[in-house]
């Protein structure tokens, strides 16, 4: 299938760290920036996060603060070792464990441009040697654990297990400008099973509250790109009170979203609520592919023809728009016409192949796995049309320009920056309260006035239930709205961020 999109290649920027002393409010500021990427980085950012989706101000104070380069990433400064060995990582509260490249990493590209741990330099080094791999969208990770004291501004958190990475089997790793990730999520996700950084630092450290927080500045002009608490918030950085959810359960930070609107128009795909989780580590937001597509739809990205969605609305449309309207369950609908079949816990693909005309070959193997989700996705597209009361030829007519906008299975689309203006808000529910955002926030702008491209800050993610559907609210999100991880009282807090 053609390529329709013009990639967007974001200019790569050395970061640089810079340690502020205390000030007078006893809250230490260490310098972060954000690296600029192109599309293929941003993709393999979110994909990584997949990989778990099967498991589950005072001197109490410490903050980190962030600056912020072209929206895309944020980067902090630890020290490992005694004396400290410095390294750039990303706060990822999308997953659980530490890692930074290993002085042993011998045949990776990549830990030839990062800095590197030397257990050999640390007198509180000890050695574990349990082998670990994890693994991401666009690569893997390998190594070894070992333990030490990790520092992170004005806490020294004594004795912490992490993974010294030996093998970093992707060539984005070389390109990005972090050494490592520092996991903030829960213990249940973290793949070495070892106690999470957070954890050690509130038992360690005398920390006023069981918190964290997260500003992120959207301004890449500003000095100051954001910043991190341990312990608490910093006030000045949002407006308002905070919208308080309960974890739905210990892994990620995840939480009940109850709707989802494009305009002032409910999608209905959230009806009996969906699951979400708050990813500091993913720049943009992701969401089911139906509902991402009528998102592309609303805001005229360039979209690819998905011919397996247009065979299913040619020769099942009118079928299923019988089906709805006779009011059979829209879960039960697809498995009526023959293309899914119920499992016992869930509908799925009847395994059947088929063969769909490519335009790079004469024709490709394509299973109905794609067909089942084409159809579900129709489905969700023709209930939603059947409550705003539109005629069956107005409804077909619409779901063939949706199987036009589905999102590049790549992920990020490009799209027409003059046309930002013309463009819906959307709004998530989340705790009987609405977040909006407004284009010029879910919208990433690139490049030179003379050079600038434009980027949808929606990239589709689908997961099957019972854990899904699942949306990951990214950067995007936690940049218009100041966010509070709870992990004493186990829920999260949003409010306008300022």
């Amino acid at each position: 299938m053609g390529n329709k999109y013009t990639w967007v290649v974001f200019c790569l920027w050395a970061l640089t760290i810079s340690v502020l002393p205390a000030s007078s409010d006893n809250l230490l500021r260490i310098g972060l920036k954000k690296q600029q990427l192109d599309l293929h980085h941003i993709n393999a950012a979110t994909k990584g996060k997949i990989r778990l989706q099967g498991v589950k101000g005072d001197s109490d104070v410490d903050i980190i603060t962030l600056k912020n380069y072209m929206n895309v990433q944020y980067f902090g400064e630890i020290s490992i070792g005694s004396p400290p060995q410095n390294f750039t990582v990303i706060f990822d509260t999308g997953s659980s464990d530490l890692w930074v490249p290993s002085s042993k990493c011998y045949f990776s590209i990549s830990c030839y441009f990062h800095s590197k741990y030397k257990s050999s330099h640390s007198s509180t080094y000890t050695k574990i040697g349990k082998p670990f791999e994890i693994h991401y969208g666009s690569g893997s990770i390998s190594g070894f654990s070992s333990q030490d004291n990790v520092e992170i501004g004005n806490y020294v958190i004594k004795d912490q297990v992490f993974i010294e990475a030996t093998r970093e089997r992707s060539l984005g790793f070389a390109v990005n400008k972090f050494d490592g990730i520092l996991g903030l999520g829960f213990q249940e996700i973290s793949v070495a099973n070892s106690t999470p950084i957070w954890y050690n630092m509130a038992q360690q450290n005398p920390v006023n509250d069981e918190v964290f927080s997260f500003w992120l500045n959207r301004d890449p002009d500003a000095e100051e790109g954001g910043e991190i608490v341990f312990g608490g918030v910093d006030e000045k950085h949002f407006m308002g009170k905070h919208t308080y959810v309960p974890i739905m359960q210990k892994g990620y930070w995840q939480f009940e979203m109850e709707d989802f609107l494009i305009g002032n128009s409910p999608t209905g795909f959230c009806q009996n609520s969906c699951a979400a989780i708050v990813d500091s580590g993913t720049s943009l937001i992701a969401g089911p592919t139906a509902i991402v597509a009528e998102i592309n739809h609303a805001i005229g990205t360039e979209g690819i023809l998905s011919a397996e969605c247009k065979q299913v609305v040619s020769q099942y449309g009118n079928m299923l728009w019988e089906l709805l309207v006779l009011g059979v369950q829209p879960d039960k609908v697809c498995s009526m016409v023959g293309l899914c079949f119920f499992n016992g816990t869930q509908y799925v693909s009847k395994g059947i192949e088929t063969v769909v005309a490519d335009e790079d070959a004469e024709g490709s193997m394509v299973d109905d796995t794609t067909l089942c989700a084409a159809c579900q996705m129709t489905v969700v597209w023709i209930q939603r049309q059947l409550r705003q009361k539109q005629t069956r030829d107005r409804v077909i007519n619409y779901v063939n320009q949706l199987c036009e906008r589905l999102p590049s299975p790549g992920g990020a689309s490009t799209i027409d920056c003059n046309s930002i203006s013309k463009m819906p808000n959307v709004t998530f529910t989340i705790g009987s309260r609405s977040f909006n955002l407004t284009p010029q926030q879910y919208i990433l702008k690139t490049g030179d006035s003379a050079t600038t491209s434009c980027v949808s800050g929606f990239i589709a993610l689908d997961v099957p239930p019972p854990r899904g559907p699942l949306w990951i609210l990214g950067e995007i999100f936690m940049g218009a709205y100041h966010t509070v991880f709870d992990f004493g009282d186990l829920q999260l807090g949003f409010a306008e961020a300022a």
